[in-house]
């Protein structure tokens, strides 16, 4: 399968010559929505391009090390996008940050990559970036207007006839096969890697997508941008909507999503099941509020929409109860996601099967796909036709790469998505990288011949003192069926037995409690309780039953207080650091083994 050899830049020509728009990218200031049109988004790109000119940024031949670094940590926005493209359009090349990335770890960012200037978003990542020390940086530019500190509007303002003239000049040289970002993967076990990916890793890997899902050109779609664009899930799926024609409205913030969504009513968006989980328990602890018919009614149409089954045509009495559940209570639920959506795309970590089933029976639709960012993402995606969607699958590959399973069940892929290289580091490349295929690391099976499932990480399966290797992220996945867990890690590496460390469904526990007439009491308290213990222990002993008896969590603790990014034991797409977790509750873990 071919694709077309732009350069990512190119979507706002291709907008503009295919379907310009009035509200190309969109964001809440001063508590009102601001469209950026086709036009303007192009216009602001070439003056920011000009001005980076004007401060001697440069694509130095376009090589990886000649190439000037310019970094940015912000929260999504339109200025993160006008910033990536007026850094690709003079061969410069982007090094993204997550906001929530240790002072540390941004530290040997910026240095390793060398970057000249810097982007940030706000006066509190302002002041985090003024902490450090770098050898490289000149200047530092905000989005937000904070006093004593060089607006983003100062380049715009150095942006003259002849820069311009000479922006329009370089894009015309730049070759797809130059690097456009370089992104530093999650330094959870060691040091951050920079994964290189050239225009034309990003650019195949949009282009099949859109053909896989697909995404047609819908100049009418809107979609909810909220995923950090820093990460290149969300980056490469930006670029689909820009190039279909899809207008993307940037979330306030994480809190805001669901008003957002109901003043946007968007047709999709993408997400991690983190993010959906906890869609899932609002909605879960708003039905255990309701009472007499409504609440039968509600538990009713959730245990229906649990049996859903996509791919076996459901029969005339299913289908017609189905009907009804949709009608008296699903649709509040698509309602409360703004009634108009088509899609919903989730990747980043499993999804539990029990979403995925009742969402999909709710008329809800939730894709789920796969993929590194060492692939510009994404390897696989479940397609909106019905024989292409697998629930508890990551579904079939996407058009255009070739992906195979090495002898011990590792995913290999190959294909023009796949990176150029780890930036500085040719023998971390080498070991990921053999004969052109791209070892992920994740290790999987294959259904039907043709639908992935990505049974664990291939470092994370560890060995019992007994000399039985144990794959933990089925067990969790298992696990977190239950409406009473909300997180969980299994342990076991080199001792007699697997046990977990699990943070309780507050929500859901009190429900529990407050229908077996125990008194209320504060997440230490409760996880301190013999019956709430107790109750966890039946959970446990029913999920175990579908596991052998090596695998089986004999043991368990329960702690009060959920892990996030913030408190240091999750990545920022909402992934578990196995590692932090472990040395943060080494105490509990030895006292679950003492």
């Amino acid at each position: 399968m071919n694709y077309p050899e732009y350069r990512l830049f190119d979507a706002v020509s291709h907008q503009l010559k295919n379907f310009p728009k009035q509200d190309m990218l969109n964001a809440k200031e001063k508590g009102q929505w601001k469209a950026y049109a086709t036009q303007d988004v192009a216009d602001l790109a070439n003056r920011l391009s000009a001005g980076l000119l004007a401060k001697g940024v440069s694509g130095n031949n376009f090589t990886p090390e000649g190439s000037d670094k310019i970094a940015i940590i912000s929260n999504n926005r339109p200025e993160w996008i006008f910033t990536d493209l007026a850094v690709q359009q003079i061969g410069a090349i982007l090094i993204p940050m997550y906001p929530t990335t240790s002072t540390q770890e941004l530290e040997y960012i910026l240095n390793e990559s060398e970057a000249k200037y810097i982007f940030v978003s706000s006066e509190e990542l302002l002041t985090k970036i003024q902490s450090l020390k770098s050898d490289y940086l000149k200047g530092i530019y905000t989005f937000a207007k904070i006093e004593g500190a060089a607006h983003y509007s100062e380049l715009l303002n150095l942006a003259s006839e002849e820069l311009l003239q000479q922006v329009e000049t370089t894009k015309q040289e730049i070759p797809n096969t130059h690097i456009a970002t370089i992104i530093y993967t999650s330094g959870t076990t060691g040091t951050p890697k920079g994964v290189m990916l050239s225009h034309s890793n990003i650019i195949s890997n949009v282009f099949f997508s859109k053909a896989s899902f697909p995404f047609p050109d819908q100049p009418q779609t809107k979609v909810l941008s909220f995923l950090p664009l820093n990460h290149i899930f969300e980056k490469m799926v930006s670029y689909i909507y820009l190039f279909s024609g899809i207008s993307i409205y940037y979330a306030e913030s994480l809190e805001t999503i669901a008003d957002n969504l109901k003043e946007i009513k968007p047709d999709g968006f993408t997400t991690v099941p983190r993010l959906l989980e906890k869609v899932y328990e609002k909605i879960m602890a708003k039905g255990n509020e309701l009472s007499g018919i409504k609440k039968s009614l509600f538990a009713w149409s959730v245990a229906l929409g649990l049996k859903y089954d996509n791919r076996k045509p459901p029969g005339g009495l299913y289908s017609f109860k189905l009907n009804i559940a949709r009608k008296l209570v699903f649709s509040k639920w698509r309602e409360a996601l703004g009634g108009n959506i088509s899609f919903i795309i989730t990747g980043g970590a499993a999804a539990s099967e029990k979403l995925l089933r009742i969402f999909n029976a709710a008329g809800i639709p939730i894709y789920e796909g796969y993929g590194p960012t060492e692939n510009s993402p994404v390897i696989c995606v479940n397609r909106k036709q019905n024989n292409e969607t697998f629930f508890g699958t990551v579904g079939p590959p996407i058009d255009g790469i070739e992906v195979k399973l090495a002898e011990d069940n590792e995913i290999l892929v190959k294909g023009a998505s796949v990176m150029l290289g780890y930036y500085k580091h040719p023998e971390l490349t080498a070991e990921v990288i053999k004969d052109g295929w791209l070892h992920t690391g994740d290790i999987g099976t294959i259904i039907e011949d043709r639908f992935y499932k990505i049974t664990d990480r291939k470092k994370e399966l560890f060995k019992t003192s007994g000399g039985k290797y144990v794959a933990p992220q089925p067990i969790e996945n298992k696990m977190k069926e239950s409406k009473f867990i909300e997180q969980i890690i299994v342990l076991g590496s080199e001792r007699k037995f697997v046990s977990a460390l699990i943070i309780p469904s507050f929500t859901a526990v009190r429900d529990w409690m407050k229908e077996n007439g125990i008194p209320e009491m504060s997440n230490s308290e409760m996880v301190a309780n013999q019956k709430v213990h107790d109750l966890f222990r039946s959970v446990i002993d029913h999920h175990n039953v579908n596991f052998n008896h090596v695998e089986q969590i004999k043991k368990f603790a329960l702690l009060p207080a959920e892990w996030s990014v913030d408190g240091g034991e999750m990545t920022p797409k909402m992934s578990l650091k196995r590692k932090v977790i472990i040395e943060k509750y080494k105490n509990n873990i030895e006292d679950i083994y003492a």
